[in-house]
């Protein structure tokens, strides 16, 4: 893969000061086939592996890529190769181990902001997407220098770079002369461009997971035939699993460990080895991942502790060890990992340390911690929870949830996803993800560690506030559960039984105590009843109680069902589930509305209710709870999420804005200062005017006699307010004097707020009256920008009321968080107050989220007091800072994280 033409010299501009490396252009990224590459900055150490990469092209690469032979670089062409500016002259080598696989560079035409860009992939590593990736970073990096558009000249026969262009998302004008396709495009990323990068990193890196759980050759490294040893649990759940591929125990001090042939070496093994599990003393790991790069090992899984979770020097030796792996091709799970397990019966894979696992079901499970891994593994089984596949990533400094839930997402096997997470590396990511994969699958998480971070994860977790992660999991549609029995209750619903339609829920039993507390506690949940509840008697017989449950079933307006159920003394308890199987079985209905039950004192699938196809319980199994209030809550969880995704997806919000002029104030007021600065009142009205927010007209006065002079000026009746740090909100009144309708009422407020003194005041346009409401936008460094909506007021802000969203929103976003708040109601007219024109304030809402969408220097905003009314919204007060964006995750071209 190749593109360019001859290297021509090209008058270019010199800068007085040039950058020095550019370290931040340096990126770990997944290739297509799931292997990995290092993306650096060329340097002039870089001649030897330039000619050693060049000389390794075949003639054809060489000719689409120079339009000539050029069979070796002439030394003045080397050393423009070789040594660049890092800003007008720009070049990338991909890097597998010491040696170069691709380049790309880009050098600037003449003074303009137009370069051109060229590259070249090796032979034997085309088709793998490393002139996407180039060109993803190539731009990114001359956006960052100032330029807007790139050129290239590629021959016509060589298609395949023409695609590359062609299907990166830009808008690519072409040009046929001489055979020599002329492109042209400009580099700020479409919404299409992103979508394609996106879409081919969330493929690449589940690929690199396919390859982690569906290994055709495992070397357990450390395997032992001393029982207290991780290397003997690893070896013989392998063994014990069956796996479908050889399994090559390495002990250079045995010849054979349980009976199977070992190797002193990994290097020693004659055949290939896709995953390597590392089960040696952190000391010789270092050692152990010389030998599987030498073995060309595509995935190593450490289960050896003592790194992150060590301290300082313990997380230095980890991210080494990342780093030399990831430049080598290669993922890494861990270090203090638990394992992997793939349930399918074509792999059967059981490379954990747990000595009980489930069976074949429909759950993907990602867990951080290892210790918990076990017992994770236990309760599902114990409670007939089926997984397809689990993976425990221990410190989590390479493969992470994210990469689980990409490779889920493309996993027909997987449809309930369920997370254990201790901390987040890229949250940001992690709700783009969650929220896609959402859409088609329910995911349940847990979430601990959130008052304290492991050690272990510190360096690669991010710090979230509560109301951000909040905004996380609710705009994302991730069903937050507390505890792990909560999530377990949940996803035995999920896996059993069909997605509820609506709120009505009906109840069945043969206790009238215990049906009333499932009905008392539906309604605590927000859920409506479907008559009232049903109970057929305690001495009602196996056949009486399924009969109701049958007529529940077929009755209308029943969306979801639970069957509450006491065993009596006289018939065995056996007799009424095999009746309420029977039954179920025989309605229709059943493969529409849920049912929970509270069976035998079961907690999981009884077996009389268990459906079986051979492994775990499977689909139609009903689910039984300890108590009736479990069974309604996990329910409620299941219904609300049901809820969420039927709900339209909606389309990102773009209000018509003025970037040109936003961006000028905002440089502007970044020039007086250094650090975050607070805009000017003339600043805030008129970068809220660009996005088409008005502000009630207000003036600024010194004096009594300026303050009468404003009010007429502005029409009575006005405002007077006291001057904080521009215009401002005045929640609690104190500073502000309303509703003033005669000069004399202007000059007596003004007296009153300076304090008898002369001093500077506001004099604003009185509102129309109206309900209170704030607008905030804050950025989070790991999470992005935040909207903020709540209704104004003390009593609202010492309750906390407020709901938060993530931008970019979509208008289904926008809706929700208006309606969001506990006191939302007001917004309708509750009580028979005046309903407030809710389609203003939400396009109030969406000019908001394009600021912070679009101007990533706003550091914080304020609107309030807005009144809300029928007659529309009036801000009557802002406040604006700007100042430089920290870095986001999940932003700019693709690559890894330490997540």
């Amino acid at each position: 893969m190749s593109t360019g033409s001859q290297p021509v010299a090209r008058p270019r501009r010199r800068s007085a000061r040039r950058p020095a490396y550019p370290r931040g252009w340096e990126a770990d990224v997944v290739l297509s086939d799931g292997g990995t590459v290092h993306i650096r900055p060329v340097v002039p150490e870089d001649a030897d592996g330039l000619v050693a990469f060049h000389g390794g092209l075949s003639d054809r690469t060489r000719y689409l890529r120079y339009f000539g032979p050029y069979p070796v670089i002439p030394p003045r062409d080397l050393e423009r190769f070789s040594v660049v500016d890092h800003h007008d002259r720009v070049a990338l080598a991909a890097v597998l181990g010491s040696d170069i696989i691709a380049v790309g560079r880009y050098e600037r035409i003449d003074d303009t902001p137009t370069a051109e860009v060229a590259f070249v992939v090796a032979d034997m590593h085309q088709s793998r997407g490393l002139g996407s990736i180039l060109l993803e970073h190539l731009a990114a990096a001359a956006r960052e220098r100032g330029l807007t558009t790139f050129v290239a000249e590629v021959l016509a026969e060589n298609g395949q770079m023409v695609r590359v262009f062609r299907d990166a998302g830009y808008q690519v004008s072409r040009e046929l002369d001489a055979g020599v396709v002329h492109l042209r495009f400009d580099l700020d990323p479409t919404e299409r461009s992103v979508a394609v990068a996106r879409a081919r990193e969330e493929r690449a890196e589940a690929r690199s997971v396919h390859n982690l759980l569906h290994p055709t050759s495992i070397a357990v490294i450390g395997a032992s035939a001393d029982r207290t040893k991780v290397g003997y649990a690893v070896l013989s759940n392998l063994i014990a699993g069956d796996f479908a591929g050889p399994v090559y125990p390495v002990n250079p001090h045995h010849r054979s460990v349980r009976g199977v042939p070992a190797f002193a070496s990994v290097t020693d093994i004659p055949d290939s080895v896709d995953l390597a599990v590392v089960a040696v003393p952190a000391t010789d790991v270092d050692a152990v991942l010389a030998a599987c790069l030498d073995k060309g090992v595509r995935t190593l899984m450490v289960i050896s502790a003592g790194f992150g979770e060590r301290g300082r020097d313990g997380r230095a030796a980890e991210e080494g060890m990342v780093t030399r792996a990831r430049v080598h091709g290669m993922r890494v799970v861990g270090p203090n990992a638990l394992g992997v397990l793939n349930t399918d019966p074509a792999v059967r894979l059981n490379a954990t340390l747990a000595p009980t696992v489930p069976g074949r079901g429909r759950a993907g499970f990602f867990c951080q911690s290892g210790a918990l891994g076990s017992a994770i593994l236990a309760d599902a089984s114990a409670r007939g929870l089926g997984l397809t596949t689990f993976v425990s990533a221990g410190n989590r400094a390479d493969v992470s949830g994210n990469d689980l839930l990409q490779y889920w997402a493309s996993d027909d096997a997987t449809e309930v996803v369920l997370l254990y997470l201790e901390s987040f590396g890229n949250p940001r990511k992690f709700a783009r993800l969650a929220r896609r994969l959402g859409r088609e699958k329910p995911v349940v998480a847990v979430r601990g560690g959130r008052h304290r971070v492991l050690p272990a994860l510190a360096s690669t977790a991010a710090a979230l506030d509560a109301a951000s992660e909040q905004a996380l999991f609710e705009q994302a549609g991730v069903i937050r559960v507390d505890t792990l029995a909560e999530l377990f209750d949940t996803a035995l619903l999920l896996a059993h039984q069909p997605l509820p339609t609506g709120s009505r829920v009906a109840v069945v039993g043969n206790s009238s105590a215990i049906g009333v507390l499932a009905a008392d506690t539906a309604l605590a949940q927000g859920l409506e009843l479907a008559g009232d509840p049903v109970d057929v008697g305690a001495a009602a017989d196996p056949e009486v109680f399924a009969a109701a449950v049958g007529a529940a079933l077929r009755r209308s307006g029943v969306d979801a069902l639970v069957v509450v159920f006491v065993p009596p003394l006289a018939v065995p308890g056996a007799d009424f589930a095999r009746a309420l199987r029977r039954v179920i079985d025989g309605e229709s209905a059943a493969t529409t509305v849920p049912i929970v039950s509270t069976f035998l004192g079961v907690e999981g699938v009884p077996e009389e209710l268990a459906i079986r196809s051979g492994g775990a319980p499977d689909r139609g199994s009903v689910p039984s709870y300890p108590s009736p209030e479990r069974a309604v809550h996990a329910l409620a969880r299941v219904i609300r999420y049901a809820a969420w995704r039927a709900r339209p997806r909606g389309v990102v919000v773009s209000p018509p804005v003025d970037r040109a002029a936003a961006e000028s104030i905002v440089d502007g007021a970044m020039a007086r200062a250094r650090h975050e600065v607070v805009l000017s009142d003339e600043e805030t009205v008129a970068l809220l005017d660009s996005h088409g927010i008005e502000v009630v007209p207000f003036l600024r006065v010194s004096t009594v006699e300026g303050a009468v002079d404003a009010a007429a000026v502005l029409g009575l009746p006005v405002t007077v307010k006291v001057v904080p740090t521009g215009v401002y909100d005045h929640a609690d009144l104190a500073g502000i004097r309303l509703d003033l309708a005669s000069p004399d009422a202007v000059r007596a407020a003004y007296l009153d707020l300076a304090g008898g003194r002369t001093g500077e005041l506001y004099v604003q346009r009185m509102a129309p009256k109206g309900v209170p409401c704030v607008i905030g936008l804050q950025d989070d460094p790991s999470f992005g920008t935040l909207i903020s909506f709540g209704l104004g007021g003390v009593v609202s802000e010492l309750l906390g009321d407020w709901a938060y969203r993530a931008v970019p929103l979509t208008d289904t976003d926008v809706a929700d968080l208006v309606r969001a708040p506990r006191a939302a109601p007001l917004l309708a007219g509750y009580r028979g107050g005046e309903p407030v024109d809710l389609a203003k304030l939400e396009r109030l809402i969406a000019a908001v989220a394009a600021m912070g969408e679009h101007l990533p220097k706003v550091r914080s905003l304020t609107l309030g007091p807005i009144l809300g009314s029928a007659d529309g919204v009036f801000v009557t007060g802002a406040r604006i800072s700007v100042g430089e964006p920290p870095a986001r995750p999940d932003t700019g071209p693709r690559r890894l994280s330490r997540s």
